[in-house]
């Protein structure tokens, strides 16, 4: 059984805003124009998402086993089709064609896929579809900083401290109330400037942790290693001169000799971070931190790979995350050492921050390494 976009409203007005006209018989015919105008590179694959729309059963046992084929396909992309991060045409028919079958889902079959919802809570907040579907709520997990609920036991002491004064006081005799009250007025003038000040400094503090936890503060790029050589004064290191496009190629050194020689870095595409504080490491200057994938007991190491067709230079991006990164990385802030242990490849070796994939212009990063952790 197929879904019948000629009897769908919701989706003729979708259709309409891509293809300019909904008088035609079926999906292929309406999404014509996305073809010609919208991706004429992509015509193939267009087509066969529009296929997969067209196709998409309503049974929801046949339903459920296309959800958990198109879960698969999502785990290592952000988006159907486009440039890494920009939904195209072809995911926003895919969304109408099955929002009715997912939104009626319970949570516990939600939780069983995680891409597809992601996918779907980024498709319907980047396009704004709330005229037309009703939108799809997610449980997404909270974050509370601990320093934060330190900063209220010192007010919640402060008050309870004040209504046992409040108490004691009021068995004192107007006299005594009237004679302190001069000196009492200035204390606690005191103690309100100090209690502002202590909730000030904890809630600064919770940002800047929160703003340290982004991967939007790495400045991470795709590079092209010119030429690599052993370091001249310690076995275990590598010193490479890597390509990111700028005018001058960068200077890393990297703890790499273990794992590869300098010919098989030679011509290799890398990711490293540019922004890290420049430094010596054995007399020899360091512009950068190549990321590199490491199984448990670090036996095997390797660089993470970007795909074919990557350009030197370009930013890798992260779905649902943007940001400016920092200029130069504080080492005293410890930033790096923060993000790190969210960077982890997947089962299938897919570079990914907190589970969402490393993306270049041409797909995402990889490694032949699963599950490792990334440094």
């Amino acid at each position: 059984m197929t879904t019948n976009a000629n009897n769908d409203p919701k989706r003729k007005q979708l259709i309409e805003a891509f293809s300019g006209d909904v008088q035609k018989n079926d999906i292929k015919t309406l999404c014509s124009n996305i073809l010609k105008e919208k991706s004429p590179k992509n015509s193939d694959e267009v087509m066969k998402w529009i296929d997969f729309a067209e196709s998409f059963p309503t049974d929801p046992k046949a339903c459920c086993g296309v959800l958990n084929e198109l879960n698969a396909v999502l785990a290592s992309k952000s988006v159907l089709l486009g440039n890494g991060f920009t939904p195209s045409g072809a995911d926003v028919i895919v969304f109408s064609a099955i929002h009715d079958s997912v939104i009626g889902l319970s949570n516990s079959e939600k939780e069983k896929l995680p891409h597809v919802m992601r996918w779907m809570d980024y498709i319907q907040n980047k396009e704004n579809l709330g005229a037309l579907f009703e939108k799809i709520l997610l449980e997404k997990p909270g974050f509370e900083p601990y320093i934060a609920k330190a900063a209220a036991k010192p007010e919640a002491d402060s008050n309870a401290k004040k209504t046992v004064q409040s108490t004691k006081g009021a068995d004192k005799s107007e006299a005594e109330v009237n004679a302190k009250k001069s000196d009492s007025g200035k204390k606690a003038k005191g103690d309100k400037e100090a209690v502002q000040e202590k909730k000030k400094a904890p809630e600064t503090e919770a940002t800047d942790k929160d703003k340290e936890l982004s991967v939007s503060l790495l400045n991470i790029q795709v590079g092209l290693i010119r030429k690599a050589w052993k370091h001249p004064s310690a076995d275990s290191l590598l010193v490479e001169e890597i390509d990111v496009g700028e005018a001058k190629l960068r200077q890393v050194v990297s703890g790499l000799a273990k794992y590869c020689s300098p010919d098989d870095l030679t011509n290799r595409l890398v990711v490293l971070i540019t922004n890290v504080k420049p430094g010596k490491l054995r007399d020899v200057m360091s512009e950068g931190l190549v990321l590199c994938a490491s199984n448990e007991d670090h036996t095997r190491v390797e660089p993470l790979l970007p795909p074919e067709g990557a350009k030197p230079g370009e930013r890798v991006s992260f779905a649902g995350i943007d940001g400016k990164p920092e200029d130069v990385l504080n080492p005293k802030k410890k930033q790096l050492e923060k993000i790190t242990p969210n960077l982890f490849t997947d089962e299938k070796g897919v570079a990914t921050f907190k589970g969402i994939p490393f993306m270049t212009s041409a797909g995402p990063c990889t490694s032949s390494i699963p599950k490792a952790s990334i440094k």
